[in-house]
Protein backbone atom coordinates (compact mmCIF):
# COMPACT_ATOMS: atom_id res chain seq x y z
CA UNK A 1 0.00 0.00 0.00
CA UNK A 2 1.33 3.63 -0.81
CA UNK A 3 -0.12 7.12 0.37
CA UNK A 4 -1.00 8.84 -3.09
CA UNK A 5 -2.87 11.63 -4.54
CA UNK A 6 -5.77 10.71 -7.03
CA UNK A 7 -7.90 13.16 -9.71
CA UNK A 8 -10.59 14.46 -7.53
CA UNK A 9 -13.89 12.38 -7.84
CA UNK A 10 -11.76 9.50 -10.54
CA UNK A 11 -12.44 6.10 -9.40
CA UNK A 12 -12.05 2.40 -11.18
CA UNK A 13 -15.42 1.11 -12.94
CA UNK A 14 -14.30 -2.38 -11.77
CA UNK A 15 -14.06 -1.03 -7.91
CA UNK A 16 -14.81 -3.95 -5.56
CA UNK A 17 -13.89 -2.23 -2.72
CA UNK A 18 -15.75 -1.81 0.54
CA UNK A 19 -14.55 1.46 0.72
CA UNK A 20 -12.90 3.86 -1.77
CA UNK A 21 -11.81 7.17 -0.29
CA UNK A 22 -10.31 9.89 -2.88
CA UNK A 23 -8.81 12.95 -1.57
CA UNK A 24 -11.36 13.93 1.03
CA UNK A 25 -11.23 17.13 2.45
CA UNK A 26 -12.84 18.85 5.23
CA UNK A 27 -12.72 22.51 6.52
CA UNK A 28 -14.41 24.03 9.31
CA UNK A 29 -14.25 27.95 9.83
CA UNK A 30 -11.11 27.76 11.98
CA UNK A 31 -9.56 24.58 11.08
CA UNK A 32 -9.25 21.77 8.11
CA UNK A 33 -10.43 18.73 9.90
CA UNK A 34 -9.88 15.89 6.85
CA UNK A 35 -7.02 17.08 4.70
CA UNK A 36 -6.70 15.70 1.52
CA UNK A 37 -7.05 12.27 2.30
CA UNK A 38 -6.99 8.98 0.04
CA UNK A 39 -7.45 5.00 1.49
CA UNK A 40 -8.75 2.22 0.32
CA UNK A 41 -10.97 -0.89 2.50
CA UNK A 42 -11.05 -4.11 1.44
CA UNK A 43 -14.55 -5.93 1.42
CA UNK A 44 -14.40 -8.32 4.98
CA UNK A 45 -11.46 -6.36 6.28
CA UNK A 46 -10.94 -4.81 9.79
CA UNK A 47 -9.21 -1.16 9.53
CA UNK A 48 -8.05 0.61 11.90
CA UNK A 49 -7.98 4.65 11.83
CA UNK A 50 -5.73 5.75 14.43
CA UNK A 51 -4.44 9.10 15.34
CA UNK A 52 -3.93 12.00 18.67
CA UNK A 53 -7.08 13.48 19.94
CA UNK A 54 -8.43 15.83 17.02
CA UNK A 55 -6.71 13.96 14.52
CA UNK A 56 -10.06 13.92 11.92
CA UNK A 57 -11.11 10.36 12.65
CA UNK A 58 -14.30 11.16 13.72
CA UNK A 59 -14.82 13.50 11.32
CA UNK A 60 -13.94 11.07 8.02
CA UNK A 61 -16.42 8.73 9.83
CA UNK A 62 -19.01 11.64 9.91
CA UNK A 63 -18.22 11.97 6.38
CA UNK A 64 -18.17 8.56 5.18
CA UNK A 65 -21.60 7.84 7.34
CA UNK A 66 -23.26 10.76 5.72
CA UNK A 67 -23.57 12.60 8.97
CA UNK A 68 -20.89 15.47 7.11
CA UNK A 69 -21.05 16.51 3.66
CA UNK A 70 -17.03 16.45 2.55
CA UNK A 71 -15.87 20.48 1.22
CA UNK A 72 -14.30 18.22 -1.37
CA UNK A 73 -13.53 15.00 -2.65
CA UNK A 74 -15.66 12.35 -2.05
CA UNK A 75 -15.40 8.45 -1.41
CA UNK A 76 -17.41 4.99 -2.16
CA UNK A 77 -19.07 3.09 0.45
CA UNK A 78 -20.08 -0.36 -0.85
CA UNK A 79 -20.14 0.87 -4.69
CA UNK A 80 -21.97 3.37 -3.49
CA UNK A 81 -20.65 7.36 -4.24
CA UNK A 82 -21.05 9.37 -0.47
CA UNK A 83 -22.14 12.17 -2.70
CA UNK A 84 -25.28 10.92 -5.30
CA UNK A 85 -26.19 8.16 -3.60
CA UNK A 86 -26.12 8.47 -0.05
CA UNK A 87 -29.41 6.54 1.05
CA UNK A 88 -28.18 3.67 -0.46
CA UNK A 89 -25.25 3.94 1.40
CA UNK A 90 -27.11 4.49 4.89
CA UNK A 91 -28.45 1.31 3.78
CA UNK A 92 -25.62 -0.43 4.11
CA UNK A 93 -23.81 0.37 7.25
CA UNK A 94 -24.22 0.62 10.99
CA UNK A 95 -22.29 3.05 12.91
CA UNK A 96 -21.38 2.90 16.52
CA UNK A 97 -20.76 6.36 17.09
CA UNK A 98 -17.95 7.87 19.94
CA UNK A 99 -21.02 8.67 22.57
CA UNK A 100 -23.33 6.51 23.34
CA UNK A 101 -27.15 6.96 22.31
CA UNK A 102 -28.85 5.31 24.43
CA UNK A 103 -32.41 5.73 25.97
CA UNK A 104 -31.53 4.68 30.01
CA UNK A 105 -35.28 4.24 30.84
CA UNK A 106 -35.40 1.89 28.61
CA UNK A 107 -33.23 -1.76 29.35
CA UNK A 108 -30.03 -2.65 27.29
CA UNK A 109 -32.53 -5.45 24.89
CA UNK A 110 -35.53 -3.03 25.08
CA UNK A 111 -32.65 -0.42 23.35
CA UNK A 112 -31.44 -2.82 20.37
CA UNK A 113 -35.34 -3.92 19.65
CA UNK A 114 -36.12 -0.05 19.12
CA UNK A 115 -33.37 0.75 17.09
CA UNK A 116 -34.09 -2.80 14.90
CA UNK A 117 -37.52 -1.75 14.59
CA UNK A 118 -36.39 1.76 13.32
CA UNK A 119 -34.84 -0.05 10.73
CA UNK A 120 -37.99 -1.82 10.28
CA UNK A 121 -36.81 -5.19 10.64
CA UNK A 122 -38.89 -8.18 10.55
CA UNK A 123 -40.29 -8.97 14.42
CA UNK A 124 -38.79 -12.70 14.41
CA UNK A 125 -35.60 -11.78 12.69
CA UNK A 126 -35.06 -9.04 15.25
CA UNK A 127 -36.04 -10.95 18.19
CA UNK A 128 -33.25 -13.76 17.06
CA UNK A 129 -30.88 -11.42 15.71
CA UNK A 130 -30.76 -9.82 19.35
CA UNK A 131 -30.39 -12.83 21.13
CA UNK A 132 -27.70 -14.25 19.30
CA UNK A 133 -25.62 -10.50 19.45
CA UNK A 134 -26.35 -10.69 23.22
CA UNK A 135 -25.21 -14.38 23.36
CA UNK A 136 -21.95 -13.56 21.42
CA UNK A 137 -21.01 -10.83 23.74
CA UNK A 138 -22.01 -12.01 27.07
CA UNK A 139 -24.65 -9.55 27.53
CA UNK A 140 -27.79 -11.76 28.06
CA UNK A 141 -28.63 -11.13 31.54
CA UNK A 142 -26.77 -7.40 32.06
CA UNK A 143 -29.48 -6.56 28.90
CA UNK A 144 -32.51 -7.36 30.97
CA UNK A 145 -31.30 -4.29 33.53
CA UNK A 146 -32.71 -0.44 32.57
CA UNK A 147 -29.41 1.07 31.35
CA UNK A 148 -29.73 4.01 33.72
CA UNK A 149 -27.48 1.59 36.10
CA UNK A 150 -25.10 0.45 33.57
CA UNK A 151 -21.38 1.30 33.89
CA UNK A 152 -19.89 3.92 30.78
CA UNK A 153 -18.75 0.36 29.52
CA UNK A 154 -21.76 -1.29 29.46
CA UNK A 155 -23.71 1.91 27.88
CA UNK A 156 -20.35 1.16 24.88
CA UNK A 157 -21.60 -2.33 24.69
CA UNK A 158 -25.21 -1.76 24.02
CA UNK A 159 -24.19 1.06 21.41
CA UNK A 160 -21.96 -1.39 19.80
CA UNK A 161 -24.67 -3.89 19.56
CA UNK A 162 -27.35 -1.48 18.29
CA UNK A 163 -25.09 -0.73 15.06
CA UNK A 164 -24.78 -4.49 14.20
CA UNK A 165 -28.59 -5.18 14.64
CA UNK A 166 -29.45 -4.49 11.39
CA UNK A 167 -26.43 -6.62 10.21
CA UNK A 168 -25.00 -4.29 8.00
CA UNK A 169 -22.45 -4.84 5.19
CA UNK A 170 -20.10 -2.23 6.54
CA UNK A 171 -19.82 -1.26 10.56
CA UNK A 172 -17.87 2.42 11.49
CA UNK A 173 -16.82 1.37 15.13
CA UNK A 174 -15.77 4.77 16.78
CA UNK A 175 -13.74 4.01 20.16
CA UNK A 176 -15.88 1.09 21.00
CA UNK A 177 -14.08 0.00 24.27
CA UNK A 178 -13.70 2.96 25.79
CA UNK A 179 -14.80 3.04 29.63
CA UNK A 180 -14.57 -0.81 29.75
CA UNK A 181 -12.88 -2.93 32.71
CA UNK A 182 -10.20 -5.24 30.61
CA UNK A 183 -11.89 -7.82 31.00
CA UNK A 184 -15.33 -6.22 29.14
CA UNK A 185 -12.81 -4.54 26.76
CA UNK A 186 -11.14 -8.17 25.84
CA UNK A 187 -14.67 -9.76 25.45
CA UNK A 188 -15.24 -6.95 22.79
CA UNK A 189 -11.72 -7.64 21.19
CA UNK A 190 -13.20 -10.88 20.31
CA UNK A 191 -16.35 -10.27 19.59
CA UNK A 192 -15.06 -7.53 16.95
CA UNK A 193 -12.82 -10.11 15.38
CA UNK A 194 -15.89 -12.59 14.66
CA UNK A 195 -17.07 -10.00 12.56
CA UNK A 196 -14.22 -10.97 9.84
CA UNK A 197 -15.61 -14.55 10.03
CA UNK A 198 -19.05 -12.70 8.61
CA UNK A 199 -17.16 -10.89 6.14
CA UNK A 200 -18.09 -7.88 7.70
CA UNK A 201 -16.06 -4.54 6.97
CA UNK A 202 -15.42 -2.20 10.20
CA UNK A 203 -13.32 0.65 10.39
CA UNK A 204 -12.31 0.90 14.20
CA UNK A 205 -10.91 3.91 15.53
CA UNK A 206 -9.44 3.55 18.65
CA UNK A 207 -6.82 5.01 21.48
CA UNK A 208 -5.93 1.83 22.45
CA UNK A 209 -2.76 1.17 19.86
CA UNK A 210 -2.32 -2.61 20.94
CA UNK A 211 -5.91 -2.88 20.47
CA UNK A 212 -5.88 -2.01 16.46
CA UNK A 213 -2.40 -3.97 16.50
CA UNK A 214 -4.26 -7.24 17.88
CA UNK A 215 -7.35 -6.56 15.28
CA UNK A 216 -6.35 -4.99 12.24
CA UNK A 217 -5.37 -6.43 8.93
CA UNK A 218 -4.59 -2.73 7.84
CA UNK A 219 -4.46 0.89 9.71
CA UNK A 220 -4.18 4.26 8.72
CA UNK A 221 -2.28 6.89 11.24
CA UNK A 222 -3.62 10.25 10.48
CA UNK A 223 -2.93 13.47 12.18
CA UNK A 224 -3.47 17.05 11.36
CA UNK A 225 -6.29 16.11 8.96
CA UNK A 226 -3.54 14.14 6.81
CA UNK A 227 -2.43 10.19 6.21
CA UNK A 228 1.08 10.08 7.57
CA UNK A 229 1.58 5.88 7.25
CA UNK A 230 -0.81 3.04 5.99
CA UNK A 231 -0.59 -0.72 5.46
CA UNK A 232 -0.82 -3.98 7.58
CA UNK A 233 0.56 -3.32 11.42
CA UNK A 234 3.41 -6.04 10.92
CA UNK A 235 4.43 -3.90 8.10
CA UNK A 236 4.37 -0.48 9.52
CA UNK A 237 6.19 -2.20 12.83
CA UNK A 238 9.10 -3.20 10.34
CA UNK A 239 9.72 -0.25 8.14
CA UNK A 240 9.88 1.68 12.02
CA UNK A 241 11.80 -0.55 13.37
CA UNK A 242 9.15 -0.84 16.31
CA UNK A 243 8.16 -3.48 18.67
CA UNK A 244 4.62 -2.82 18.62
CA UNK A 245 2.15 -0.36 17.05
CA UNK A 246 1.95 1.81 19.29
CA UNK A 247 5.92 2.71 19.21
CA UNK A 248 5.32 3.58 15.70
CA UNK A 249 2.09 5.30 16.52
CA UNK A 250 4.25 7.62 18.88
CA UNK A 251 7.34 7.94 16.31
CA UNK A 252 4.99 9.34 13.45
CA UNK A 253 2.93 11.60 15.82
CA UNK A 254 5.51 12.35 19.28
CA UNK A 255 5.93 15.78 18.37
CA UNK A 256 2.53 16.41 18.88
CA UNK A 257 1.89 14.62 21.75
CA UNK A 258 4.63 16.03 23.72
CA UNK A 259 3.59 19.50 22.96
CA UNK A 260 0.07 18.17 24.27
CA UNK A 261 -1.43 20.06 21.18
Amino acid sequence: MSISNYPEDVFDPNDVNAITVRNLTKKFEDVTAVNNLSFEVKEGEIFGLLGPNGAGKTTTIKILSGLLSPTSGTALVGGYDIKKDLKKVKELIGVCPQHAAIYKFLTGRENIELFGNLYAMNKKELKERTKSLLEALNFTETSKRKAKGYSGGMLRQVNLLIALISNPRIAFLDEPTVGMDPRARRATWSFIGSLKEQNKTVILTTHYIEEAEALSDNVAIIDYGELLALGPPKTLMEKHDAQNLEEVFLKITGRRILEGI
